[in-house]
């Protein structure tokens, strides 16, 4: 058994718009920071060569006097003196002719002062040479190598402000985000709700509510306005198919059921009593005096017996019977449910009685028009045809008999005796 194949797995709006706010967050703060880092990197570099130079010219004076006098051990005390409380890594002083005169280097540490080393001589400015001058002449010169112990600690605030405002630029996003639900997401999601409704259960009744929106809530007024077309359009086939099912169902001059549905509903009916144990009858009805109606008063004067004699019929049945007419002068009644045959005469006799009454014709004559009745029960018959057949049977004896008489169908058991 093959499964059904499923479409593509596709991102929510809630979820697309969250990654938008989270993505331009993260790229805003980073870019930023970066920027930022860069530039204070840059600031530091700057300020760290002039700082440099500045450190360099005062060593150079500090000095002066040592190279003058060839004097290393006063050079070294003076390069050690201002080494240690400065950002040098490295110090020497040479004479006119480039002889080392005297050098100072920081002690080296551990993993520490590898780490800052390793900062510095890649953000830090290189190593600079400065002369040292006596009497307007050059009589030596200072080597200085840069060192920074506190870039790592800069370092490693701008990490943690990067980080800080990147932990800050999520919750704002976060609560943007649905925000942005509530205002944009929501109505979308509602319309997108009411569309699945009238898709799956043709609910062409439902409406979407208004939204802050403008251009949503001009969709929300589209859709909503589509509706109205169709369930204007739904309620017209409604009615027309209500309409063309009455038609079909129904006669045209008196309104009442035409032969399908009577035998529909007779099996229906014989169905249903077959199953519970309960009674059915069945009265066929035939105008006596039809045929001289129409001929001696004409068409119009005909109908108006037939309407009449429907509508009396009808006012003498329950709100459960049927009443169809099988055409010309014929009718047939369903009566269901029932307790006994005497029901079923009993309502027979009745509808004698009712049409004992003159009825109107067009031109303002009134004339009285007979039925005789056949009347059949069901268990005495076995099925829906049968039963329709024993009630025609017994309306041609009652006509037979009397005209304007009702007459009951032989039980199924008799027919066989008198056939024998």
């Amino acid at each position: 058994m093959t499964r059904p194949r499923q479409g593509p797995h596709r991102a929510t709006l809630d979820s697309v718009l969250r990654r938008a706010h989270l993505s331009v967050s993260l790229i805003a703060v980073v870019t930023a920071g970066l920027t930022l880092t860069a530039a204070s990197l840059v600031a530091m570099r700057v300020y760290s060569g002039q700082n440099l130079r500045l450190v360099a010219r005062s060593m150079s004076y500090t000095v002066e006097a040592a190279v003058v006098f060839n004097d290393p051990l006063a050079a070294q005390e003076a390069l050690a003196l201002i080494g240690v409380n400065e950002d040098i890594d490295q110090a020497q002083v040479s004479d006119a002719g480039g002889k080392l005169l005297a050098q100072w280097q920081r002690p080296r540490g551990g993993a520490r002062y590898r780490l800052e080393h390793a900062v510095t001589g890649w953000i830090m400015p290189a190593a600079l040479t400065f002369p040292i001058q006596h009497a307007d002449a050059t009589i030596g010169s200072i080597r200085l190598v840069p060192h920074s112990r506190g870039l790592l600690q800069f370092l490693a605030s701008g990490l943690a402000c990067v980080l800080g405002c990147l932990a800050l630029s999520i919750v704002v996003a976060v609560r943007l985000s649905r925000r942005m639900e509530a205002n944009l997401t929501g109505p979308l999601r509602t319309l997108a709700d009411t569309a699945h409704r009238v898709r799956r259960e043709r609910a062409f009744g439902l409406r979407v509510p208004p939204a802050e929106i403008a251009e949503i809530n001009q969709i929300n007024d589209d859709f909503n306005a589509l509706l109205d077309e169709l369930e204007a359009w739904q309620s017209h086939q409604q009615r027309e198919h209500a309409t063309l099912s009455h038609r079909a169902n129904h006669d045209s001059l008196t309104g009442l059921s035409n032969r399908a549905q009577l035998e529909a509903e007779l099996q229906r009916g014989v169905a249903e009593a077959r199953l519970t144990g309960g009674r059915v009858a069945v009265l066929f009805l035939d105008s006596d005096r039809f045929k001289h109606i129409n001929d001696n008063h004409g068409h119009a004067a005909g109908d108006a017996v037939l309407v009449a004699t429907a509508a009396r019929i009808k006012r003498q049945l329950r709100d459960g019977d049927l009443v169809a007419r099988l055409g010309g002068d014929e009718f047939a009644i369903l009566l269901r449910p029932l307790r006994s045959g005497a029901d079923a005469e009993h309502i027979a006799d009745m509808i004698i009685d009712a049409m004992r009454a003159p009825i109107a014709l067009p031109d303002g004559a009134g004339i009285v028009s007979s039925l005789s009745i056949g009347v059949a029960v069901y268990p005495d018959h076995a099925d829906a045809a049968a039963l329709l057949g024993a009630a025609d049977e017994a309306m041609y004896r009652a006509k037979q008999a009397q005209r304007g008489s009702r007459q009951l169908a032989r039980p199924l058991t008799h027919l066989h005796e008198e056939s024998t």
